[in-house]
C-alpha cells in the first residue's frame, strides 16, 4: 500500500516535500555553523574539529543527506517526465499569471545548485580545486578552516560564483518551501499567503546569512 502510494503523483510530491525538509534543515544548520567565522578563528576551527571528532555521526549524516538529495532530484525528474508525457503539446501561453518566476525555473535552478554543490564540495570538503588552502593548519595543529574560507573568498571568481549560487538557491527555496506545505496537505487557500511569506523570509534570511561571509571577506572585515 505504501509503495503504491509513493508511486503515485501525490506520493512523489510528498516524498519531494519530506526530502526537501531534511535538505532545508541541513542548509540552515550549515549556514549557522559557517557564521561562526564572525566569532573568530578559534571558534570556527574548534567547531570544525568537533565535527571531525565525531565520524560515527558525521558520515552517517552525510550518507543520509546524500540519499535525501538523490531522492529529491530523482523524484523531481520523474515528475517532470510524467508531466511532459501527460501533456506533450506545450501551453500556448506558458508564462501564466499564476506561475511565479521561481516556480517556472525550479528544475533549472535545482540543477545549477546541484552543479554548484559538487564544486563546493571539491573546494571546501575535498580540497581538489584549491589544494593550497585545504592543507592549512592553525597553531593547535587543527585544520585551519577559518583561513581556508577567507583565502578562498578573496578570489573574486569564487565569491562571485558563491553569491550567484546562493541567489539561485534562495529563488528555489522561495517556491519550494511554500510548496512543501501544500504537498503535505498543511496549506490551503486561506493559509497559503502566510506560507508563501514564510518561504520568502526563509529564503532571504539564508541568502543574507550565507553571502555575508564572502561580502565581509571582500570588504576586508574578515581576514
Amino acid at each position: 500500500m505504501c509503495l503504491k502510494f509513493l508511486k503515485s503523483s501525490v506520493g512523489k510530491k510528498v516524498l519531494m516535500a519530506v526530502t526537501g525538509i531534511f535538505l532545508l534543515g541541513f542548509v540552515i544548520a550549515h549556514m549557522l555553523g559557517n557564521l561562526q567565522i564572525f566569532l573568530g578563528q578559534e571558534r570556527l576551527n574548534d567547531y570544525a574539529q568537533h565535527l571531525q571528532d565525531l565520524p560515527f555521526l558525521l558520515w552517517p549524516a552525510r550518507a543520509f543527506l546524500l540519499g535525501a538529495l538523490i531522492l529529491h532530484v530523482g523524484v523531481s525528474i520523474k515528475l517532470a517526465l510524467e508531466n511532459k508525457a501527460a501533456r506533450p503539446v506545450p501551453y500556448v501561453y506558458p508564462n501564466t499569471v499564476q506561475a511565479t518566476y521561481a516556480s517556472r525555473t525550479m528544475r533549472v535552478s535545482g540543477f545549477i545548485i546541484l552543479a554548484f554543490l559538487v564544486y563546493h564540495l571539491l573546494n571546501f570538503t575535498f580540497g581538489v580545486t584549491h589544494p593550497q588552502f585545504f592543507h592549512l593548519m592553525d597553531s593547535k595543529g587543527r585544520h585551519d578552516v577559518y583561513s581556508m574560507v577567507i583565502r578562498s573568498f578573496q578570489d573574486y571568481f569564487v565569491s562571485g560564483v558563491y553569491v550567484v549560487a546562493m541567489a539561485l538557491l534562495c529563488l528555489h527555496l522561495s517556491h519550494g518551501v511554500s510548496s512543501l506545505f501544500q504537498s503535505l496537505g498543511i496549506s490551503d487557500e486561506k493559509s497559503r499567503p502566510a506560507f508563501e511569506k514564510l518561504a520568502r523570509l526563509t529564503a532571504l534570511t539564508i541568502f543574507i546569512g550565507n553571502t555575508s561571509i564572502p561580502t565581509a571577506v571582500l570588504l576586508g572585515f574578515l581576514g
